[in-house]
């Protein structure tokens, strides 16, 4: 039959030579393609097989994983998982898998961002709901913990299931009532050095505008540079009303003493408090607020006011910060007067948890002003020193930008760093200088944290700041290397 076939489709090809010339044609370029130099023509089972054996590896990695939680070493399933967090997180056995080594090996926080996307993809996979309620749990976020475990029951759970689950928000009904009350508090101490104490620039002679004339500053006003030592104590009350409403209060006292220059020796007090609203993923507090700052062991200003502040948790992985504030600094010393300003501010935050949970990213703005409320001011044997009212320079607007972002370095390291941007413009002619003033205040962070122990933190860091201004009396850059030890009370 195929003989046949063939004889008759050659006497169709010899009956129309054009046809025939044709096929020898498309024979040719076939026989070429297939005779092509460097041609492997058996790369797709080669490379079939390698895939195949990629699979087969990796399903044994999982099956090895599972084994290990079986066995009851989550820790080392972890260890073997976490590498390819990267590469197969959104897979939802994957993600189970490391969700629930990273649970039992004392790590909620990660163990919540791996059910999170379990959930994302399979929102009725009932293990997962069980389990990232667990891990909110575990991190003491109770209000969540409910939330996933009534989830948990409304999926029909088993006898021992719902009776497992009935236990948990039995305990989250002891824990809210035997700690409606928390307590936390910390001290620190440290040293550094600091080549800008007091802020100033570095011209000890500026060109004053008014009077065509360079003056010469006083050498208080011109920077210097020290070694320090510093101390700090801080503690905050927490009192929660009910499952949503609670109230708390704080305080911090810091003192930065240095080696020669004793007259810029100081202590910041600041207290605070107010009211908590918490439901889900929302949280506000409204509180007042109170500073005092004290030079040389003498009271210098004081800040009073009040802040708002919202939190919003988008995801395991994005939050959004707010806040809003209105205070009022005001000076003692009649000379510093004149800057006595009623600021208010608004901002708004993003943090985002990379899908390895071991570091964030984080980015603000911010928008202010200032009206300075000054009256017009004399000294006596000096005179009118503010000659129009208010700050010399007039009223301030203000905003800015930052980033910044942390990351583990293992299990007890923490390398941090921020960086922002804040444009100044000033409203009035400065009476002196001849000019509106105009800032640009720029700040570099570098640091890390060194948990050696839960409740100890080494922290090494460096600070640099920069003020570039038209006006050169204010223009300055400062850098502040400090190394801290602090000790946490819960």
């Amino acid at each position: 039959m195929t003989q046949q076939l063939a004889k008759m489709i050659m006497n169709e090809l010899n009956s129309k030579p054009a046809l025939w010339l044709l096929s020898g044609l498309l024979m040719a370029a076939g026989t070429a393609h297939a005779q092509a130099p460097g041609r492997d023509t058996r790369q797709p089972a080669d490379l079939a097989a390698r895939e195949s054996d990629s699979a087969k590896a990796y399903e044994k990695l999982l099956q090895d994983a599972d084994e290990l939680i079986k066995n009851g070493k989550p820790a080392e399933a972890y260890t073997l998982l976490e590498p390819l967090e990267l590469d197969h997180a959104g897979e939802v056995r994957f993600d189970y898998l490391i969700g629930i080594a990273a649970l039992d090996s004392g790590r909620p926080d990660k163990a919540t961002l791996a059910f999170e996307r379990v959930l994302a993809v399979s929102p009725n996979h009932a293990a997962a709901r069980l389990d990232i309620a667990r891990a909110y749990y575990q991190l003491g976020d109770f209000p969540r913990a409910r939330t996933e475990f009534a989830a948990a029951l409304n999926q029909n759970p088993s006898a021992a299931t719902r009776a497992n689950i009935q236990k948990y928000l039995d305990a989250i009904d002891a824990q809210q009532q035997g700690k409606r009350t928390r307590f936390s508090a910390y001290v620190e101490g440290g040293f550094g050095r600091d080549n800008n104490i007091n802020l100033s620039t570095s011209q000890s002679q500026v060109f004053v505008d008014a009077f065509s004339t360079v003056a010469q500053l006083n050498p208080s006003n011109v920077k210097m540079a020290d070694n320090y030592y510093a101390l700090a104590a801080g503690g905050e009350v927490n009192h929660e009303l009910n499952a949503n409403w609670g109230l708390f209060a704080a305080g911090d006292l810091r003192k930065r003493n240095y080696n020669t220059h004793a007259e810029f020796d100081s202590i910041n007090t600041d207290v605070r408090a107010g009211v908590i609203y918490a439901a889900q993923a929302d949280r506000l507090s409204v509180s007042l607020v109170g500073s005092q700052y004290d030079l040389n062991g003498a009271r210098n200003s004081d800040i009073t006011g009040f802040k708002g502040e919202w939190r919003h948790v988008l995801s395991p992985s994005n939050q959004l910060n707010a806040f809003a504030q209105s205070v009022k600094y005001r000076y003692a010393d009649p000379l510093l007067q004149p800057n006595d300003v009623d600021q208010q501010a608004l901002g708004l935050g993003w943090l985002h948890v990379l899908s390895d949970g071991n570091a964030t990213l984080s980015g603000s703005t911010h928008y202010g002003t200032e009206n300075d409320v000054a009256p017009i001011i004399t000294v006596p044997g000096i005179g009118v020193i503010n000659p129009s009212g208010g700050r010399n320079d007039g009223a301030r607007h203000f905003g800015g930008l930052r980033v910044g972002g942390q990351t583990a370095y293992g299990e007890k390291i923490t390398l941090f760093a921020s960086a922002g941007v804040q444009p100044s413009d000033y409203d009035k002619v400065n009476y002196l200088f001849l000019r509106k003033r105009k800032d640009r205040l720029y700040d570099l962070k570098l640091g890390s944290d060194w948990r050696w122990d839960r409740l100890w933190t080494l922290r090494p860091q460096l600070s640099y700041y920069r003020n570039d201004s038209n006006i050169d009396i204010y223009s300055y850059d400062r850098l502040d290397v400090s190394l801290t030890v602090r000790r946490d009370f819960r």
